[in-house]
């Protein structure tokens, strides 16, 4: 609940709140840096939301809260207070930039009514004149008028083809913030954000043509074991290879995330029960197909395994039901002992 959050660091609590956060970041060993205290500030004032549980269970593992943690967090779970930076930063350049073209639009036009009323005084002039010095004199006063609004007009298209330029390079750094924004910056996958947001769309989409869709959940066997014997460097390059493989067997129109810690979903679209048994058996097999390696010492880590449960949509159901039943086919496979793919169709047949 990010937004009660921020209704309590601007009232009478925020010193309570600041004094707890920095107490506690003290008893975990934490360091209160800026990034730090804004994370441990959202943990403790929503401790049940998604950033408070990951952060709890860290805690109870005995994980290091490093740096490249911290940043992992907040790419994760504090995407919408960034991207509110970058846009206010983009939007003082656009405003600068538009107010720039302004003035330039402004000159110019004051430059044409000028040049306007030296045609109007030299038409009437033309009409006065009674010899050739008269009309040279007039000639070159328009001469000169007319070399002044040119250059005033290229001064402007100048301006405008900069400016242009500009804003085509704010709008697609702004597209990159947002693709930023949505992407877990460990693993490259699309991050919680992201994948809310897809499933609540394909489940839209279904609804409305009738669709099939499947969601299937991913939970990589033992994890905790990688980081209280490896440490946490070893756990995320586990992170990265399960991710690796998964990155390969969803392309488009399927979707990988990083649903959390050592969870991991993809969205199936259009795709029959069988085909998404089928290529969640064949990632089952390929992340179990390979023997680790410790990058910094070559220790043998051995096989990584992953369980996973998936649920085909039923007509009418949400995302929300879905996301439930495929949790609970997941948590089947764990319980009949894991590295295995479990539907929840088959649970609810053995009912």
């Amino acid at each position: 609940m990010k937004e009660a959050v921020e209704t309590t660091l601007r009232g009478p609590e925020a010193y309570s709140l600041a004094r707890r956060a920095v107490e506690a970041m003290e008893a975990a060993s934490v360091w209160p840096t800026p990034l730090n205290f804004e994370l441990w500030l959202q943990y403790l004032g929503d401790p049940d939301g998604a950033l408070g549980r990951e952060i709890e269970r860290m805690l109870a593992a005995g994980e290091p809260f490093t740096e490249a943690v911290a940043e992992m967090l907040a790419a994760e779970y504090l995407p919408r207070g960034r991207l509110t930076e970058e846009i206010r930063d983009a939007g003082r350049v656009l405003d600068r930039e538009l107010s720039s073209v302004t003035e330039a639009i402004s000159k110019a036009h004051k430059a044409q009514s000028a040049y306007g009323r030296t045609l109007e005084g030299a038409a009437g002039s033309l009409e006065a004149a009674d010899g050739a010095p008269q009309l040279r004199a007039i000639v070159a006063d328009l001469s000169g008028a007319t070399r002044k609004i040119k250059r005033d007009n290229e001064t402007l298209e100048k301006k405008l083809e900069l400016s242009t330029r500009e804003i085509a390079r704010l709008s697609e750094h702004l597209e990159q913030v947002r693709r930023d924004s949505m992407t877990d910056a460990l693993t490259n996958l699309a991050n919680r954000k992201a994948f809310d947001e897809q499933l609540e769309n394909a489940c839209q989409a279904a609804l409305a043509d009738g669709g099939r869709l499947s969601l299937a959940v991913l939970d990589i066997d033992h994890f905790k074991r990688f980081n209280d014997t490896w440490g946490h460097q070893t756990g995320d390059q586990v992170l990265r290879y399960v991710a690796s493989v998964l990155s390969k067997s969803a392309k488009p129109p399927r979707v990988a995330a990083r649903y959390g810690g050592e969870e991991f979903a993809i969205i199936f679209p259009s795709e029959s029960l069988p085909e998404v048994e089928g290529a969640l058996e064949g990632i089952r097999r390929e992340i179990g197909s390979r023997s680790l390696r410790r990058r910094s010492t070559n220790d043998d880590l051995g096989a990584v395994t992953v369980s996973i449960g998936f649920a085909h949509r039923r007509s009418g159901e949400t995302a929300v039901s879905l996301l439930g039943r495929a949790d609970a086919a997941l948590y089947a496979s764990k319980r009949s002992g894991r590295n295995r793919v479990t539907c929840a169709d088959w649970l609810d047949d053995a009912a």
